[in-house]
């Protein structure tokens, strides 16, 4: 089963569209991105996959089941890790996974069992009787992890699962991120983080403007809109002549742009960048760069580098 269709999906909040025609499918087992810049209409999408929100038009089906007509069905199989801390300060953390449980019907034997299975995974098994207001950053959100499975759900989504916290904490809820995807766990990820994007999903979509710009795996993503090398010249404006005369002998098939100082070049395979290029670049002045492709060219490629607000 398709775990998620979304077809020509549109959201208005009045005379704002903040979805426009999106289409797409999330396949079962997989970790699907969303990615985009702030108001580029993934956190609608998501709501609208919650069932917190309803499309104005077009089709979403989420595990079989239409979200016009069977939103409840769809809320109780959904496991849901929001970007905000939303644990209940006045219970201890095996607490708030009990009465979490108790929400989908867990018996209180079943809610303990699966609660102390899950703090065991997320290693937080002696803090169990410890109150939220004393857990750090990171494992408050390995608390929300473990509350979002508690239910044990179709689909996990995650909002922003990492914001604000430190790599060690990052990493750890990463590769426990890892460990369900391996055991066929479905989830959908909204991530600002280009890295965790590129380590966690199989494939994702990147949002702009309310419509999706490209879909794919991410390697095929940085292949397909950045190449394989990326040269940059941070102090271009320094030898506009001296870069143009040595800049010629460069393939055509290298995308290049040019944004304020900082010069980049994209090229499709490894080695274009030749040594008496570089050198000469050296030998001018100037501040250079060359580094391998990665995902968060694609996002400025696509979406640009103007500073959103």
């Amino acid at each position: 089963m398709t775990a998620v269709i979304a077809r020509d999906l549109i959201k208005r909040f009045g005379t704002l569209e903040a979805v426009r025609g999106v289409s797409f499918d999330v396949h079962d087992g997989e970790c699907f991105g969303l990615l985009g810049p702030n108001g580029a209409g993934k956190t609608t999408t998501l709501s609208m996959i919650r069932c917190v929100l309803r499309p104005t038009s077009g089709q979403l089906k989420v595990l079989g089941m239409d979200t016009q007509s069977h939103d409840r069905d769809i809320r109780y199989r959904l496991g849901v890790v929001p970007q905000g801390d939303t644990l209940d300060p006045d219970l201890s953390v095996r607490e708030n996974l009990e009465t979490y449980a108790g929400y989908f019907g867990l018996g209180r034997k079943e809610a303990r069992s699966r609660g102390a299975e899950l703090l065991a995974f997320m290693a937080l098994e002696e803090k169990e009787a410890v109150r939220i207001d004393q857990l750090s950053g990171g494992q408050r959100r390995r608390l929300a992890l473990a509350r979002a499975l508690i239910s044990d759900p179709r689909l996990l989504i995650l909002d922003e699962p990492t914001t604000g916290l430190d790599p060690q904490a990052r990493h750890h809820l990463w590769q426990r991120l890892r460990t369900l995807r391996g055991r066929g766990t479905t989830m959908i990820l909204c991530t600002h983080d280009m890295h965790e994007a590129e380590a966690l999903c199989d494939r994702l979509a990147i949002f702009d403007h309310g419509r999706i710009l490209d879909i794919g795996a991410p390697a095929e993503l940085i292949e397909r809109h950045a190449g394989a090398e990326v040269l940059e010249i941070l102090d271009a404006g320094r030898a506009e002549g001296a870069l143009a005369e040595l800049l010629g002998s460069l393939p055509a098939d290298i995308r290049r742009e040019r944004h304020g100082e900082l010069f980049v070049a994209y090229a499709p395979r490894v080695g274009c960048f030749s040594m008496p290029l570089l050198q000469g670049l050296r030998d001018r002045g100037l501040g250079m760069t060359v580094r391998r492709a990665t995902l968060e060219d694609v996002f400025l490629i696509l979406t640009g580098r103007e500073l959103r607000e």
